[in-house]
């Protein structure tokens, strides 16, 4: 029996948690734990991460020129995201009801691991 951490979904939603916490470091957001904005990436994964891409370069910058803890932080945050991106094509179908509960463990556990290493840097 597969781990619902092997799955690409599960690694879709720690993705996501990747690209919110670079928000929250970059501009301090507090609603970042809601789900709605989590729903559209398992529904369109590959056109849904090419958007947090952009948008990530400009938070990579605004995390950056804030200094201190929260700009190594961010470099360390932004190469994580290179390696939570698998080296395999995005699928872009409909998730099973599965799929979308393994896409919401990836990104809850992945936020946890978040508060633990930089929680005081932002509102997460």
């Amino acid at each position: 029996m597969a781990r619902i951490e092997d799955g690409k979904a599960y690694g879709y939603g720690k993705l996501h948690a990747a690209f919110r916490m670079m928000e929250a470091l970059a501009v301090g957001k507090g609603e970042l734990a809601e789900p709605s904005p989590r729903k559209a990436t398992i529904n369109q994964p590959r056109r849904e991460v090419v958007a947090l891409l952009r948008d990530t370069s400009e938070y990579i910058l605004l995390a950056r020129e804030k200094g201190g803890d929260r700009a190594k932080a961010a470099a360390q945050l932004y190469a994580e995201i290179a390696e939570l991106i698998a080296p395999e094509p995005m699928y872009a179908k409909n998730p099973t009801a599965d799929e979308k509960a393994a896409f919401e463990q990836g990104y809850e556990d992945q936020m946890a691991r978040y508060r633990d290493r930089w929680g005081g840097l932002a509102s997460v």
